[in-house]
């Protein structure tokens, strides 16, 4: 969750890392820090707030270093203050690191030190880290670390310097994901590839339980155990313009506005819908095409809004592939005893691909023997990489913290793998077609679903200043209500509830109070007359109703205070156009009440701590 950057190169560092940190910021906003390492002087930076704060206190013109390492943290241990920040000295003063991660036997580590006197100036898990470096550093930085981590249990992303060895980095990783960019005669490491992008698209991933020592001579891998490792050099296909705002006020809103063209991204060279036809390409999954053809069980885990799009998927498979299929919060798919019987697939969802209880999740997969399928974004990402196989959204880089081109780009390609195994089980060519047919107007429907904008913010400004929301849905709609809400939840920092419309009247009807505002995805569908029923419950008691329908649906007018309507669509497919409005309400609730839209209070874009 947290941001790291390191530059070994010729150039001035300190311009670069604080450039890189900018990139990252999304990543953790909570403090921010630099060691530069100049000839054999190593000097520390850091401060508490965001990256603005740092850059006001550090002396750009002066610094001529050119090697340094950088972070931007999301507190997962110790208070966000100047002390905390990263990076950490070890009382030596000769060492500094950076980390991203969880040091779980830090208490144990930590009493050894002082045991052997080494003084400590805070009580986070870095620090111990740091110190336990320092203390085995005889000369040799690589092999401190390599020590160092051979007694650490947790998770690590790491970027270590040394004042004695000027020029060198050593990174490492467990859990945490770290990157190499290889430049012109020089050398970057990463969280993310948005940090080095105007630099080089060059890049080398480490593997857990990798460390790489980077130097501008350029950089050899190894794992842990000091085996060499030969690392491929890839192409990072996204480009600079992609991460830039473009003339957005907020990367939210750039990316909600995004969507049309990030669905035709996604679906660009897969969906087959003419005449005839009624074919979804997959070259992700070909491989496997026999084992999904004979799948007993389909086991869909994910965390946040990947779970919420995960639960459109369990609709989609049992409906079109006719596949039993179950929903798994990763969180707690690792701590309990699952059943993976033969036959079972489980796949895995996450916009970025390291998201640490779905990678969990994949492993306890992996060890019970399911065939595992991977839903990402992010290519080279380590569900990517360690899933049997798997399927990238393409919808481009997602910067904002809430997500939302990554929601409909995870719910369009549960759709396409819904119908692609529907078609080699039981689903007609004609129903296929069809099917695909409504898929592929999509994008363009999105379009229709946008022009709500300026009705969002009305409704938006008119409510926002309530602090309990319902959102409310039957069927297909219920995982939107479920994302709605959390979207709100995440930037506005309004309580709001996601329920099966249904379940209203077994509780949380008794929280229905005069004006408050009760959302409901009210599409005409197989449930359109139950929701006018729940739709009714809440006007008799006072609740203002904010109600998303389909064109033409009159009848919505007589009994909402609010509509805001899409295009029809088939069924299976509604969720991608009735979140829209949903996403634009609750950006113009966290405008109206002065939040922070892409930097919401303790949040960080990717969630790789446990």
């Amino acid at each position: 969750m947290c941001g790291i950057v390191g530059y070994v190169g010729t150039r001035r560092a300190l311009p670069l890392l604080i450039e890189g940190l900018k990139r990252l910021e999304y990543r953790g906003y909570d403090s921010a820090g630099v060691a530069m390492l100049e000839d054999h002087t190593l000097q520390v930076t850091k401060s508490a707030g965001r990256i603005a704060v740092l850059e006001q206190i550090l002396d750009f013109e002066d610094s001529q270093a050119t090697t340094g390492i950088a972070h931007t943290r999301w507190a997962t241990h110790g208070a966000p203050n100047d002390v905390n920040a990263h990076p950490h000295i070890d009382a030596s003063g000769r060492v500094a690191l950076i980390h991203n991660g969880i040091v779980e036997n830090y208490a144990a580590l930590r009493k050894y030190l002082e045991q052997k006197d080494v003084v400590f100036a805070t009580e986070t898990d870095t620090e111990v880290l740091t110190q336990l470096v320092g203390y085995c550093y005889k000369g040799n930085l690589e092999e401190a670390v390599r020590k160092a981590l051979s007694e650490v249990h947790g998770t690590f992303g790491i970027a270590v310097v040394s004042s004695d060895e000027p020029g060198v980095i050593v990174a490492a990783r467990r859990g945490s994901p770290l990157l190499i960019g290889v430049g012109q005669g020089e050398y970057l490491v990463a969280s993310d590839a948005a940090a080095i992008l105007a630099h080089t698209s060059q890049v080398a991933y480490l593997s857990d339980n990798e460390m790489a020592v980077i130097s501008t001579a350029g950089f050899h891998t190894t794992t842990l155990d000091a085996t060499p490792v030969t690392k491929e050099i890839e192409e990072v296909e996204w480009t600079l313009d992609q991460i830039e705002l473009a003339g957005h006020d907020h990367f939210m809103e750039k990316e909600i506005l995004e969507q049309p063209k990030a669905m035709r991204d996604c679906m660009r060279g897969r969906v087959d819908a003419g005449a005839g036809a009624g074919k979804v390409h997959l070259g992700g999954i070909a491989d496997v095409s026999r084992e999904l053809t004979r799948a007993k069980r389909i086991i869909l885990t994910a965390c946040g809004t990947a779970w919420h799009a995960g639960l459109v998927g369990e609709y989609l498979f049992e409906d079109l592939a006719q596949i039993p299929t179950e929903v798994e919060y990763a969180s707690e798919f690792r701590y309990r005893n699952p059943v993976i019987e033969d036959g079972t697939v489980v796949i895995v969802i996450s916009q970025s691909g390291e998201t640490t209880d779905t990678l969990a999740a994949l492993n306890e997969a992996g060890q019970r023997g399911a065939l595992s399928l991977g839903v990402v974004n992010v290519v080279g990402s380590s569900i990517a990489r360690e899933t049997d196989a798997g399927i990238y959204l393409h919808v481009g880089p997602e910067i904002g913290v809430a997500s939302t081109k990554a929601f409909t780009g995870q719910v369009a390609v549960l759709a396409m793998m819904a119908a692609y195994m529907g078609r080699r089980r039981h689903l007609s060519q004609t129903a296929t077609r069809e099917f695909l047919e409504a898929l592929v107007r999509i994008p363009d429907q999105m379009e229709t679903a946008l022009e709500n904008n300026a009705k969002a913010k009305a409704i938006a400004d008119a409510c926002a200043k309530h602090e309990n929301w319902l959102y409310l849905g039957r069927g297909y709609q219920y995982p939107v209500a479920l994302e709605g809400a959390l979207k709100l939840k995440e930037i506005s920092y309004i309580h709001a509830e996601g329920l099966p419309a249904a379940e209203m009247k077994h509780g949380p009807i008794a929280l229905i109070s005069n004006g408050m505002p009760v959302v409901f995805i009210a599409t005409q569908g197989s449930q359109y007359e139950k929701i006018i029923s729940n739709i009714e419950e809440v006007r008799a008691r006072g609740g203002r109703v904010i109600a998303v329908a389909t064109e033409g649906d009159r009848r919505i007018t007589e009994l909402a205070s609010d509509v805001l309507y899409v295009p029809d669509t088939a069924e299976p497919l509604q969720p991608l156009l009735t979140v829209i409005p949903l996403q634009l309400i609750a950006y113009h609730a966290a405008i109206a009440r002065g939040c922070n839209v892409d930097k919401p209070r303790n949040l960080a874009k990717s969630v790789t701590v446990e």
